[in-house]
């Protein structure tokens, strides 16, 4: 049998590299998926081609505002009756700077998207969870929610700010049998490192080097611990961080 049989999933900022992987890996072991992102073409785009391994929605949604939200979550659950899964993954980097000459728009708009979207997402996904008395959350932080580095501190906020957010949700929504944990990924090829890369003057090849299996990790590497954690592989496991690093933690 395979391991999202049955279940229904829903995963934030779907089009971009790692949420588009995974939609793609959980449709093909067996989950209805539904795909939320701010971009209605790369939406469409993104529905249509993963309609080949599965049945997928797509709903365009801001996932800082509480209206969008709530309306995400209601169409997920008119179209496939219920969420079991949820991919609170949805996230931005923002600008590259130090702390000093950040400006507070530019933190304002990391937080907006990276805490507060997930906060919402958990504010109303966790209702329809709790009156089925299961779930799986999967909050999406990075090596930067458990470290600092410089020239990225709205990002390394926000990403800290994820795991207390995992942590107090997976205490509160224990007692009806949910899951909350969060994943840490090392940099991963996607758009989002290449505008690192050139915020900070770096290329793959330097930043390589500070990873001890010696290369970013791919999609599918992140996809397949969040089918974990999403999976009934994991019923014992609530309100960790894992890390897919590469080695970095041993560092």
């Amino acid at each position: 049998m395979k391991r999202l049989e049955n279940k229904v999933a829903l995963i934030t900022g779907g089009t971009g590299g790692i949420g588009r992987v995974t939609a793609e890996t959980f449709l093909k072991e067996g989950a209805k998926v539904v795909l939320v992102d701010l971009f209605r073409e790369a939406l469409d785009e993104a529905v249509a081609d993963l309609a080949q391994y599965g049945d997928v929605a797509g709903f365009q949604a801001d996932v800082s505002q509480e209206s969008d939200v709530q309306n995400y979550v209601n169409k997920a659950v008119e179209q496939f009756g219920t969420i079991d899964v949820f991919f609170n993954n949805a996230g931005i980097e923002g600008k590259v700077a130090p702390l000093v000459d950040q400006k507070l728009e530019d933190f304002d708009k990391v937080m907006n998207v990276n805490v507060r979207g997930v906060f919402l997402g958990l504010k109303y996904v966790l209702p329809v969870m709790i009156k089925q008395q299961s779930g799986s959350v999967i909050n999406m932080s990075s090596v930067a929610g458990l470290s600092g580095s410089p020239g990225v501190s709205p990002y390394i906020t926000s990403k800290h700010a994820v795991v207390g957010l995992t942590k107090a949700a997976a205490v509160e929504a224990a007692a009806a049998n949910i899951r909350v944990n969060s994943v840490h990924p090392s940099p991963v090829n996607t758009r989002m490192m290449r505008s690192l890369e050139q915020g900070l003057n770096v290329d793959e090849a330097t930043l390589s080097k500070s990873i001890p299996l010696g290369r970013y990790g791919e999609s599918n590497d992140i996809a397949n611990l969040v089918l974990f954690l999403a999976s009934d592989e994991s019923t014992f496991i609530s309100g960790s961080q894992y890390r897919v690093d590469g080695g970095m933690a041993a560092l």
